[in-house]
């Protein structure tokens, strides 16, 4: 169904604020109009791209949490974080993750993502991975964007803490694992040994 263009702005800038990390692809279909168009209500709009405003996500809630690693060395952009409990990142695959005859990404940077967040979920100063049990579901291609969910299983008293990782494309499941990280100590931040 058509809208008028101030109709379809309202319903726009609704849409970004509810789902932040939705594509200009996604909101040119659920509106039936072209990208441009979305590209140009949002700059009237005043609504960054939508790698902005992963960035603005990323830096404003994330940068002082993530103790293990720097932000910027997250392999994605990290969108959700709750120390010790889960995490989420975002990874888009692009020219540079995939192979060029084919362009199915290389498996390294799907590992990447989820080892990184891994290390992230983390609540400790040192994180290290000291085995994963991997598994990749499907193949995932240039374009696709890749949802990877972090939740922590486990912290034993050993300083160890299992954290499985689910990697998606548009829900459907591309990659799996059971990270065991090493981390410098076992007590959680708070509590006294």
């Amino acid at each position: 169904m058509k809208r008028n263009k101030k109709e379809r702005q309202l319903l726009l800038k609704d849409t970004i604020e509810e789902k932040p990390f939705i594509t200009d692809e996604t909101l040119a279909k659920m509106f039936a109009v072209s990208i441009q168009t979305i590209r140009l209500d949002r700059m009237e709009l005043n609504i960054p791209e939508l790698r902005e405003r992963i960035k603005s996500v990323a830096t404003n809630n994330w940068n002082e949490t993530v103790k293990a690693l720097p932000i910027d060395e997250v392999i994605g952009e990290i969108i959700d974080l709750e120390l010790d409990e889960r995490a989420i990142s975002i990874l888009d695959i692009t020219a540079e993750h995939v192979f060029s005859r084919n362009k199915i990404a290389r498996g390294h940077h799907l590992f990447a993502q989820a080892n990184s967040l891994a290390v992230a979920v983390i609540n400790d100063e040192l994180a290290l991975t000291a085995n994963a049990d991997i598994k990749f579901t499907r193949q995932v291609v240039q374009g696709e964007r890749v949802i990877a969910k972090a939740r922590v299983k486990e912290v034993t008293s050993s300083n160890r803490t299992a954290v499985e990782i689910q990697s998606y494309v548009d829900n459907e499941t591309v990659f799996t694992g059971l990270f065991e990280m090493f981390r410098s100590n076992d007590n959680k931040e708070g509590e006294q040994s």
